[in-house]
């Protein structure tokens, strides 16, 4: 994702103000990995960067802060992107795991067909980006992936809470996504899920979507240095 140079212009609901506008512009660099977990993040450069002043910034900075994306305190000091511990970590990938697990047991029982169809078109988009080797894209699509999964959940509270929550890890699931092999077994993963979905099996569904997001051994040691490369870079 490129880093902009200035506030994206982007169509504005009622009701939005420039401080909501700011603050999805600096979420999306976030979740993107493109400001990465303790860098800091100071209101003057901010404003200066976005052509907008500190109130804005502030009320950006603050938002981000109550969905857990920016710490106001850091033990560095000043506003920074915030850091997850490893244990802490593993155990948002749990809770995850099962909430996820859980709109896919719903969408086994509620899907509709369209959003069955859906389901299905993404699944074969992916197997075509990745037999073209495009891993950008794939993890692009594996995105729009889960969420019409959430989608087909037909839930409301669920479905957001685990989109936040995979907002949340996002920048950590990259490079679980990116190491060698991940992207062809999640097409294995995937293809359960939509299985499970299609027989209207909700169980089969539940346990599918649990394994596909579950870490494995191999994936916590690959988070573990991740986290330390982050803090090497950090520093």
């Amino acid at each position: 994702m490129a880093e902009p140079a200035a506030l994206r212009a982007r169509e504005r609901g009622k009701g939005a103000t420039l401080s909501d506008e700011l603050k999805d512009t600096l979420e999306d660099l976030i979740v993107s990995g493109v400001m990465k977990p303790g860098a800091r993040l100071d209101e003057a450069v901010l404003a200066e960067r976005f052509k907008v002043s500190r109130t804005p910034v502030r009320e950006a900075l603050r938002a981000l802060a109550a969905t857990g994306l920016v710490d106001l305190r850091s033990r560095q000091g000043g506003v920074c992107v915030a850091r997850i511990s490893l244990p802490i970590l593993i155990e948002m990938f749990q809770m995850m795991a099962v909430t996820e697990g859980l709109c896919a047991k719903f969408a086994a029982r509620r899907a509709t067909e369209a959003q069955k169809q859906r389901l299905g078109q993404l699944h074969e988009e992916l197997t075509r980006i990745l037999a073209a080797g495009d891993h950008s894209r794939f993890y692009e699509v594996n995105q729009d992936f889960h969420d019409a999964l959430y989608e087909a959940s037909n839930t409301h509270y669920l479905a957001g809470q685990t989109r936040a929550l995979r907002k949340r890890v996002r920048v950590y699931r990259r490079y679980v996504t990116f190491q060698p092999g991940r992207m062809a077994a999640t097409i294995g993963e995937h293809g359960a899920i939509l299985d499970a979905i299609r027989r209207n099996d909700p169980g089969a569904a539940f346990n599918a979507a649990i394994d596909h997001v579950s870490l494995l051994e191999d994936d916590i040691v690959d988070l573990i240095a991740a986290l330390s490369e982050q803090d090497t870079g950090a520093g």
